[in-house]
Formats: C-alpha cells, sequence, structure tokens
C-alpha cells in the first residue's frame, strides 16, 4: 500500500536532483568559463577610456609634477638639459615673496581677475535676457553676439590698440573733437588718468580698466551662451503666473529667474575666474604690462624670458595653481555641497 505513493516521490526526487545537478554545474561553468555583463561592460569602459586617461597624463599630470620639480631647483634656460640632477632648494620661492612688486602684482591680478568675470557675467546675462523673447531679426542678432568671442585674440588686441591710440585713434579724436576733451587720453599707455567729477579730481587707472573692458568684451559672449542655454529651458508656468498676478519684470526676475540661474551663473564666475587669473594674451597684447597692468602671468613670461630664471616662472606658476586650486575649493564647498544637501 505504501510503496505505491513512495515510488513516484523518489522517482521525482530522483528526477529534480538529476535536472539540478547539470543545471547548477552548467550554471557555475558559465560562470567560470565568461566575464559576468558587469564586468565586461567595466573592461570595455576601461579600454574606452583609457586614450582619455593618457592623453591627460601626458598633457596635464606629468607636466604639472615636471613644474613642482623645477620649482625646488635653481635652473636657467640653459641648464633645462641638467633638470633630472635634482638639487632642491627654496630659492625661488624665497625670491618670488621676496620681491618688492609682488603684493602690487597680486592686487593687480585680482583686480583685474574679478573685475573681467563680474563684467563678462553680467553683459552675458543682461543680453541673454534682452535676447530672449521673439522678435524679427533676432537670429541675426545672436549671431553678431558672438563675433567678439571668434575673432582671433591677435587681431581683436590690433583693432583695439588702432582704435584706442592717442595719436590718431578714431576714440581720441571723437573725444576731442565732439566731446571738448582737454587731451587725447593713452588709454593703453596711462597709469592712471585725472577726471574731474562734480568739482573733484578723481585718478583713475585707465590702463588697467580699459584692459578689464577688453577682457569683458572679447569673453562676454561664452556667458551669454550659457545663460541663454539655461533660460531657454526654464518652465514658463511660473513666469506667466507671475505676469497674471501682477508682477513687475524686476520682481519676476528676482523670485522667478534668478533662483533658477544661480547654478549656472555659478559656474561661470568660477570658469571665468580662472581663465581670467591665467590669462596672459590680453594683457601682455594690449600693454606688455606696463601702465599698473602687470599681472601675475605677465610676470611668469618675464622671469622665464627676460631673466631665464626657469625656477623662478615655475615657483611663481606653482603659487598661481595654489590661489586657483583655493578658489575651487570654495567653488565645491559653497555650491556643489550645497546643491547636494538641498537636493
Amino acid at each position: 500500500m505504501t510503496s505505491g505513493p513512495i515510488a513516484p516521490s523518489a522517482a521525482g526526487t530522483g528526477t529534480t536532483g538529476t535536472s539540478a545537478g547539470p543545471g547548477s554545474g552548467g550554471r557555475r561553468g558559465r560562470r567560470g568559463g565568461r566575464l559576468s555583463l558587469r564586468a565586461r561592460e567595466s573592461r570595455a569602459g576601461l579600454v574606452l577610456v583609457s586614450p582619455t586617461v593618457l592623453i591627460v597624463l601626458l598633457v596635464v599630470v606629468l607636466p604639472f609634477l615636471w613644474t613642482i620639480v623645477m620649482s625646488f631647483q635653481r635652473l636657467r634656460l640653459i641648464d633645462l638639459q641638467n633638470v633630472f640632477d635634482i638639487t632642491l632648494t627654496l630659492r625661488n620661492f624665497e625670491t618670488v615673496l621676496g620681491s618688492a612688486d609682488l603684493w602690487e602684482m597680486v592686487r593687480t591680478t585680482l583686480v583685474y581677475s574679478i573685475g573681467g568675470t563680474v563684467l563678462s557675467v553680467g553683459a552675458g546675462l543682461a543680453t541673454a535676457l534682452a535676447l530672449r523673447q521673439r522678435f524679427p531679426g533676432r537670429m541675426i542678432i545672436r549671431a553678431f553676439v558672438l563675433v567678439p568671442y571668434v575673432i582671433p585674440v591677435v587681431s581683436a588686441a590690433l583693432v583695439w590698440r588702432t582704435l584706442l591710440n592717442p595719436q590718431f585713434g578714431p576714440v581720441n579724436v571723437f573725444g576731442v573733437d565732439v566731446l571738448g576733451w582737454d587731451q587725447p587720453i593713452g588709454f593703453l599707455s596711462e597709469r592712471f588718468h585725472r577726471v574731474e567729477l562734480f568739482g573733484v579730481g578723481v585718478d583713475v587707472p585707465i590702463a588697467l580698466l580699459t584692459v578689464i573692458v577688453f577682457e569683458a568684451w572679447k569673453t562676454f559672449p561664452l556667458a551669454f551662451l550659457f545663460i541663454l542655454a539655461r533660460l531657454q529651458g526654464l518652465p514658463r508656468d511660473l513666469e506667466e503666473a507671475a505676469r497674471v498676478d501682477g508682477a513687475t519684470p524686476l520682481q519676476r526676475f528676482r523670485y522667478i529667474i534668478a533662483p533658477q540661474l544661480s547654478g549656472v551663473i555659478a559656474l561661470l564666475v568660477l570658469l571665468r575666474f580662472i581663465w581670467t587669473f591665467q590669462n596672459f594674451n590680453d594683457v601682455y597684447l594690449l600693454t606688455r604690462g606696463a601702465a599698473g597692468t602687470e599681472v601675475v602671468a605677465v610676470q611668469v613670461y618675464n622671469y622665464l624670458v627676460s631673466r631665464n630664471d626657469v625656477g623662478g616662472a615655475a615657483a611663481l606658476g606653482l603659487l598661481m595653481s595654489v590661489v586657483l586650486i583655493i578658489a575651487f575649493a570654495v567653488y565645491y564647498r559653497f555650491g556643489v555641497l550645497k546643491q547636494e544637501a538641498e537636493v
């Protein structure tokens, strides 16, 4: 009686064990003989990213490490072949930090960087807001806005030097003949220019202001593109509701548009400060660093070319990198981490 029911159960158990054994062994074999999907994706990702990593190592990391090594050596241009005969010293930093005009140069660099950044981002924001709405010819005007950014800096600097020339420049000719200036203004050659405001004389750092304005004019189209792209993605519902409620354009910008632009503006400020702080081309092409426009990048060039002091140039460049790292750390602390905490 009991043998009948037991036989099918035993047979079923035997069948189950037999089917599970080969199946389980097959799965283990496939795992042992082949990579999993995640492992294959990881290996493919490493293969794809390895050229970029190699380029970054060769172009960025190794030159930076070499700069650090050179900053602790007394090197002239003629000694570069012996750069690996390492004799470490702090004399380069003593020379740089002990320079009489160091802090004046740092102050000039900060004024130039902050002023150029604020003007560039501010002009880009104003232009993006002005060209946001639809009107006839908007695309043509947007295209013309990009012209300063695509013009080669050498050509742009030559045009500005011609326009601002104190002898035959159109700006000075117009100022003297039409606006009644007492004398031409050396926009790129005068350290200070006396300006009368309401009967009070003010010495304006005219050369430095001119270089700052040139930097802002040359780079504001980039800020314009960033901000305009963000504006195009903003939802219009909140603005329409605020307009129906009677909010003024300033109120709509302050309470609706500006909070949504804060992230892209913070990123732009960081990028523009970094690029302006280490900018060499604009200042050197316009003034050669004269008339109170000697920024740190120009001084690095002078150390390297005029003095043949490779170690001093490397030390000054390393100090520049420290300042930029601090700027990035501040942005990361109060920008990225704050946004992640809010999310």
